[in-house]
C-alpha cells in the first residue's frame, strides 16, 4: 500500500507568524492584558493579568531608511532595550522593555541620535505616506519629501500631546495608486490630459490594455503620421493618470500640470462618529520640492485652527461638522472656489460612457 505523496508547503501562507519576533513578555501574556496607560508622550505601559508589565517606547523614523540607519536603530535596541523592535503602519519604530528603569536611558539614546519620541495619544502621529520617486512607477511628487518638510514643522506636536484629539495625516504621490483617508490628506492632482509621444506608443504600449485602463473611456486607438498610436478625448478625460503606468509615453506629469491638493475630515474609526470621507479644501498648490512651502503653509493653518478652536476629543472632521464649513473657511482664511462644488452632474455623462462604471 503506497503512502500519500508529501505536498510541498507553499512559500507564502498569508500573514507572517508574529510570535517568532515577539518580545517574551508579550508572547507569554498574549490576549491576557488587564490595562494600559501612557506615562508620558511616546511611552506605552501595559500590565497583564498575570502581573507582568511591559513598556513600549515609540520613536519617529523616516519611511525610506538606509542600511546604516537600520543598523543604528538595531544597535540601540540591543544595547538599551531588550533586542526586540517592531514598526507601526506609520513608520514609527517601537522598542519593548520589561523593566521601567530601562525606559529613560533608551529615550536618551534615541534622542541623541535624532529620533524623536512621541506620536501617541492626542498628538500628530507620523504621516503615513506612499513611496514617491524612489520606488513608485507613477509618482506625481515625492511623498516622503513632503512628509519631511511637514514633520519638521509639526515636530513639537509629535513629541507632545496637546491636540484636541489624535491627528492622522496622509500623503500620496498620485491619484490612482495610493491616497488614504486622514484628518488632513495631501494628494497629487493632475490638471491636464497626458502628453503623448506618438513615436514611442507602438513600441512600448499594449494599446488595448491602455484603452481598457481608462475609467471614463476617453482613450481610443489612432493612426498618427502613419504610425499606430492612441488619442485622448479631452472632453471626457478626468486627468486621473491611469493611462500612464501601462503606457509611459502618455506622460501625465509636468511642471504645468502636476499640482497638489489638501483634503480634510477623513476618518477610519467608528469612535463617537461614523467613518467619513475627506473633503477638498485647497486645490492647485504648486508641486514645489524640496520643501513644498505652499503645502506646509496650508497644513499649518488647518492644524492650528483646529488646535485653537476644537473641543477636547473632537477629531478634525467632527470639529468642522460642528462649526460648519463657512466658519472653517473663515478661521483658516482659505478661499471657497469652484473646486469645492460637490456635484456629479458632469460625471454622469462621462462615467456612463465607461465600460466599468454605470449608474
Amino acid at each position: 500500500m503506497s503512502s500519500a505523496p508529501t505536498l510541498r508547503r507553499p512559500d507564502e501562507t498569508g500573514v507572517p507568524d508574529p510570535f517568532q519576533y515577539m518580545h517574551p513578555v508579550m508572547k507569554k501574556n498574549y490576549g491576557n492584558w488587564a490595562w494600559h496607560d501612557r506615562p508620558r508622550p511616546g511611552v506605552l505601559h501595559h500590565v497583564a493579568k498575570s502581573g507582568d508589565e511591559i513598556w513600549t517606547v515609540r520613536a519617529g523614523t523616516q519611511r525610506q531608511m538606509d542600511i546604516f540607519t537600520i543598523r543604528k536603530l538595531c544597535d540601540i535596541g540591543d544595547k538599551f532595550a531588550e533586542g526586540h523592535v517592531r514598526f507601526t503602519t506609520r513608520s514609527n519604530i517601537e522598542f519593548m522593555v520589561s523593566n521601567q528603569a530601562k525606559v529613560q536611558p533608551l529615550i536618551d539614546a534615541l534622542n541623541a541620535e535624532g529620533f524623536p519620541i512621541g506620536g501617541t495619544g492626542n498628538s500628530v502621529s507620523m504621516i503615513s505616506h506612499t513611496q514617491g520617486w524612489l520606488h513608485c512607477d507613477i509618482p506625481g511628487t515625492d511623498a516622503s519629501g513632503v512628509v519631511k518638510s511637514l514633520m519638521d514643522m509639526m515636530h513639537q506636536e509629535f513629541i507632545k500631546e496637546e491636540m484636541p484629539n489624535r491627528v492622522r495625516i496622509t500623503t500620496s504621490c498620485c491619484q490612482i495608486n495610493c491616497g488614504g483617508q486622514g484628518d488632513i490628506s495631501i494628494n497629487v492632482q493632475y490638471t491636464k490630459p497626458p502628453k503623448i509621444n506618438h513615436d514611442l506608443v507602438a513600441k512600448v504600449c499594449e494599446r488595448p490594455a491602455v484603452v481598457a485602463r481608462c475609467p471614463v473611456a476617453a482613450i481610443r486607438p489612432a493612426l498618427v503620421d502613419g504610425k499606430p498610436s492612441l488619442e485622448v478625448d479631452e472632453q471626457k478625460c478626468v486627468c486621473c493618470g491611469a493611462c500612464y503606468p501601462p503606457c509611459p509615453p502618455m506622460q501625465i506629469n509636468g511642471a504645468d500640470s502636476t499640482k497638489i491638493a489638501v483634503w480634510v475630515g477623513g476618518k477610519h474609526s467608528n469612535a463617537r462618529s461614523k467613518p467619513t470621507f475627506h473633503k477638498l479644501v485647497v486645490a492647485n498648490l504648486p508641486n514645489n520640492p524640496p520643501r513644498w512651502p505652499e503645502v506646509e503653509e496650508v497644513v499649518h493653518k488647518i492644524l492650528y485652527a483646529y488646535k485653537d478652536n476644537a473641543k477636547n476629543w473632537e477629531r478634525l472632521g467632527e470639529w468642522i461638522e460642528r462649526i460648519g464649513w463657512p466658519r472653517f473657511f473663515e478661521l483658516t482664511g482659505f478661499a471657497f472656489t469652484k473646486h469645492h462644488l460637490d456635484t456629479w452632474v458632469g460625471a454622469r455623462k462621462t462615467m456612463n460612457m465607461s465600460a466599468h462604471v454605470h449608474f
